[in-house]
Formats: structure tokens, sequence, C-alpha cells
């Protein structure tokens, strides 16, 4: 059985916005009272709120992390994943001691080499192969276990023009490639790895997608990568965390991770402020067999129908097009009312535009979301509207349970003669 490597225990950390202090001289005196000379928790804490930075708070303080609890083992390599503002770069840096936690506690087993932001650890006048030095002094590592790995980390890194010019020349790509490089091949038990791969090319995030699976399944060593590229995380995790302002359920298998992401950002019914100048779109009814239903079998007769009010008259012809996504939010097909010269020409009022599908979807057992454009004199889409299942696909039923990269998203039928 794998030894948990991190072990995480009612982690919260709290910040307060606005100015420092409670306000008052006397309410200040109270809190260094409390916390200082009595070793009590803050008294001012406990009004604090949650991190939603779409209502405007009461409170001055702010939990950017609230009660985590979970466990992380050697080898996992371990997603974290959620909206803006829901806390995963503060959970990197109070694991990465860059910043303290308010209460809870965090132990870790081994050395820790962290990637949190482009050109953190860095000292700008140094060069490049100082710099790596540098890093591995932090880290710990003595001069002679950097010099054995210092020609590799140059060559993965592919700066090794300008290894000895001043990182302050480098530009952000260059930054990157060189921290990546120095913490994948430092040896570090854990690495953790913010979203700073997005600056690097295509054929570097690659590259790095590539030696942080080695690191995971050849090496054994643990890692924690924040990232909003759902497929990246997928390719590479095994599992995941879902943060929401602070707070997390347990760990969850990458597949049931992303699913559950994607899915909390879907809408579930068609309100009256998905409106655009021209066009209000009223509701969207999923049909099979005339039931109204979300869930189909794969190529089971079905019909998508689309209730809108135009504003105003227009004087132009308008077409409606649904994309489907998977819940990598990648398009997997579109129906088009443009493909088959349906155009309508649009008046004022309620219309109701019905796209039938007598072969049903021909897509593997899975969840599936729907985006609706209207095409007229400008474009108007509504993203992320409905979702919808596929169960009991002709494809046999241990499909929901492998990643879905394995049968790709649509089902062909097909014969074999052996």
């Amino acid at each position: 059985m794998n030894k948990p490597v991190i072990q995480i225990e009612n982690l919260s950390k709290a910040y307060q916005i606005g100015q420092i202090g409670t306000g008052t001289l006397s309410k200040d005196i109270d809190r260094f009272f409390q916390t200082k000379i009595l070793g009590r928790e803050d008294p001012f804490l406990k009004i604090g709120e949650t991190n939603d930075r779409n209502t405007k708070g009461k409170s001055n303080i702010v939990w950017s992390l609230k009660d985590l609890n979970f466990e992380i083992n050697q080898g996992d390599a371990l997603g974290i994943i959620g909206k803006n503002g829901a806390g995963k770069s503060t959970l990197l840096k109070v694991l990465s001691r860059v910043t303290s936690p308010t209460t809870g506690t965090i132990k870790a087993r081994g050395r820790i080499a962290s990637l949190l932001e482009v050109g953190t650890g860095f000292h700008p006048e140094l060069s490049g192969r100082e710099n790596i030095y540098l890093n591995g002094a932090i880290l710990g590592m003595r001069k002679s276990e950097i010099t054995r790995k210092l020609d590799e980390i140059i060559d993965f890194s592919g700066v090794e023009r300008y290894i000895d010019t001043p990182v302050k020349r480098y530009s952000s790509g260059m930054y990157v490639r060189l921290a990546f490089a120095v913490a994948a091949h430092l040896e570090s038990e854990i690495l953790i790895v913010d979203e700073v791969l997005a600056v690097g090319d295509a054929e570097f995030q690659k590259k790095c997608l590539g030696k942080m699976g080695d690191i995971s399944k050849g090496e054994g060593r643990t890692i924690l990568f924040v990232s909003h590229n759902m497929a990246a995380v997928q390719s590479l995790c095994n599992i995941a965390i879902v943060l929401e302002k602070g707070a997390a359920k347990e760990l969850l298998p990458i597949n049931k991770a992303v699913e559950y992401y994607l899915n909390s950002s879907v809408k579930q019914t068609v309100a009256t402020d998905f409106s655009f100048p021209n066009i209000r779109l009223i509701a969207i009814d999923l049909i099979s067999e005339g039931i109204k239903t979300n869930v189909f079998a794969a190529f089971q007769k079905s019909e998508i129908v689309i209730s809108f009010e135009y504003l105003q008259p227009i004087p132009f012809e308008c077409h409606i097009e649904i994309f489907i996504k998977n819940t990598l939010g990648i398009v997997i097909t579109t129906l088009s009312s443009w493909l088959n010269s349906s155009n309508l020409k649009p008046q004022k009022g309620i219309s109701i535009a019905t796209c039938s599908l007598p072969l049903g979807f021909s897509l593997v057992a899975g969840s599936y979301i729907m985006d609706v454009r209207f095409v007229d004199n400008i474009d108007q889409m509504f993203e992320n509207i409905v979702s919808f299942e596929i169960v009991n696909s002709v494809v046999t039923g241990y499909i929901k349970d492998t990643p879905a990269h394995h049968f790709g998203a649509i089902y062909t039928p097909n014969q074999w003669q052996i």
C-alpha cells in the first residue's frame, strides 16, 4: 500500500481585503491580546465569508481555503481544478510554504519543487546557469547533484544559446522553459506546477506533460498540477480535487472530477436573462420517444425543441446551429439548419424550432453539453445551455469506466469477419 506523502487536515487560509486592521484601536489591541498573548484564534476570523468574487460581502475577511482534508499517496498525479478565484493557487502556495495556513496542518514527506509563477525563485541579474544552481540550493541539493543534472536541464529547456545571459533579458516563454526544466529535473519527491505552462508554446507544453508523466509513472514521484486545460489534466492525472469558493469534496477519480467540474457550469434551465439585442432564448427541451428527458440511448429517435423570441423584426434570414461538446469542452458534432436549407425569416414574437434526429445520437456513453447559436446579421451564441447523458450505448457498458480518449466520441457501426 502506498504511503501518503502529503496529509492535509482542516486546512484553511483567510485573507483580509481592503485596509489592514479592524478599524478601531481598541479592536486592534483586543486582536493582539487574543492571538499573541493568549494564543487563541483571531476573533475577527469568525465573521469571515467565503471567497465569492461575484457578490459584495459584509466582512473584510474572506476564506480563500476552508476546511480542506485529504491525503495524497506517493506516485499520485493530483489535478487541482476549479473556477478563477476558487483557491487553487492559494492551496499551492500554502503547500509550497510560500504562505502559512491560518488554521490546520500540512504534513509533507520529501522535498518539494514548485513552479508557481513565471520567474518564481529566479534572480533577474543572474544568468540562466547561475539560477539553476540557485534553485537547486534552495531545494537543499548539493552542488555536485546539480552539476550532474546540468546538461540534461539545459538540453530540455531549449535555451542553451542564452544560458549564460542574465534571465532579465529572457522572454516569458524562455523563463518558463528554464524554470520547468529545473523543477522537473532536480531530485525532489514532490513537484507542484501551477498554470505557468500556458505561457509556453504547444510543442513545449506537450514536452512538459510527457516529462511529468514520466516523473509520476516512471519515477514514482508525486505531482500536483493546476490547469484550466481539462484535456491536459485528464491525460496526466489519475485523481483530482475540485475547489469551489475555497471548499472541496473528497478526492475523485480524474474522469469523474472533470465531468463534475464541467457540468457545474452548465445551466440546467434556460432563464430570461439569456438575451441578445435581437433575441431571447426561452427553453430547450430534449425529447426521446415523446418524453422530455436528459438521458438517451444511442441511436434512439430524438428531438431537440428550441423556443425563442425575436424582440424585434429584422430584415435578415436566420439559421440555428446546435454544438454538441464533450466534457472537455471540445465540439463533437454540429447540427445546423443552414445545412438543411431551413432558414427562417425572423418575426417579432415567440417561435419554435425543432431539430429531429431520426437515428438518434451516434455518441458513445458519457456526458455531453449543448451550445446554441442564432446567426442573422450577427452571431448570438448561448453557451453551456443544457447537458445530457448517453447511456446503454451499443458499445459495451464498461466504456463508462474507460478513459474517454480510448474510444473517441462517435460510434460508427461496423462489422468484422475474422
